[in-house]
């Protein structure tokens, strides 16, 4: 560990314990070094580093304060360095396999949880993608406004933020099927009312198996697109059982 880790990591302790708890301010930086045991040039590192990850909000004039702490803010940074690999194809797939693993179960646990206006506005989002489905561009954002409404019903933000990110990757090759497939849009709707009907019944197996193979389709999508531009020639999932079994 570097001398500016162990300070990041010392005021990240102080946090932890809520001897900085969310919305105080920081003692001077005189006061801070010395409370630290470090030098003042190392804590204003560390609170520059932290200010970064958005930890600490430095307001001019006024002084250092923790922020809420949310996960929409901490994990802010994540989207934009998701959107920094879109030219690395194996990084995108990565991406893909992890919405595989999370989406499902997120929609299984949303389908426990969903309430009667929540599931409505996923209803919304649904009927607003069937009048867009010949707008591939108002087709994909409805899209992901139906699945943000899924994941906002499990109540749970970190999930929510998580999942915005790596989803928010995929939009562009969404886009791509929708102007070479002219089956895309139904096939999506197909999937998306799956979906639906699966949460309006609380059934939370149905709607988990719904969501995998929305995602899988997807996943398949978007690896028939990279292979056919010759940017990521390596097998579906399918294709590797099949090899596996060879």
């Amino acid at each position: 560990m570097s001398l500016t880790d162990k300070a990041i990591e010392r005021i990240r302790e102080l946090i932890r314990t809520g001897a900085l708890p969310p919305g105080s301010k920081l003692p001077p930086e005189p006061e801070l070094a010395a409370q630290l045991g470090l030098s003042r040039n190392l804590a204003r590192e560390a609170v520059k580093a932290l200010a970064v990850a958005r930890v600490l909000e430095i307001r001019r004039g006024d002084g250092t304060y923790v922020t809420s702490l949310q996960p929409s803010l901490l994990f802010e940074g994540l989207g934009g360095a998701v959107e920094l690999l879109q030219g690395d194809s194996a990084a995108l797939q990565d991406l893909m396999e992890v919405r595989r693993l999370l989406e499902p179960t997120a929609t299984a646990l949303a389908a426990a949880r969903i309430s009667d206006d929540q599931l409505a506005e996923v209803k919304q989002h649904l009927d607003a993608m069937r009048e867009a489905r010949d707008d591939v561009e108002q087709l994909n954002v409805h899209d992901a406004a139906f699945h943000r409404a899924v994941v906002s019903a499990t109540g749970n933000d970190t999930l929510l933020t998580l999942l915005e990110a790596i989803s928010g990757r995929t939009l562009r090759a969404r886009i791509w099927r929708g102007l070479v497939d002219a089956r895309a849009a139904d096939r999506t709707l197909a999937e998306h009312e799956a979906i639906y009907n699966a949460l309006s019944i609380r059934d939370a197996s149905l709607s988990q198996a719904a969501a995998l193979l929305h995602v899988s389709s997807t996943e398949q999508g978007l690896r028939e697109h990279l292979c056919s531009a010759g940017t990521f020639p390596f097998p579906s999932p399918v294709q590797d059982a099949v090899q596996a079994k060879a």
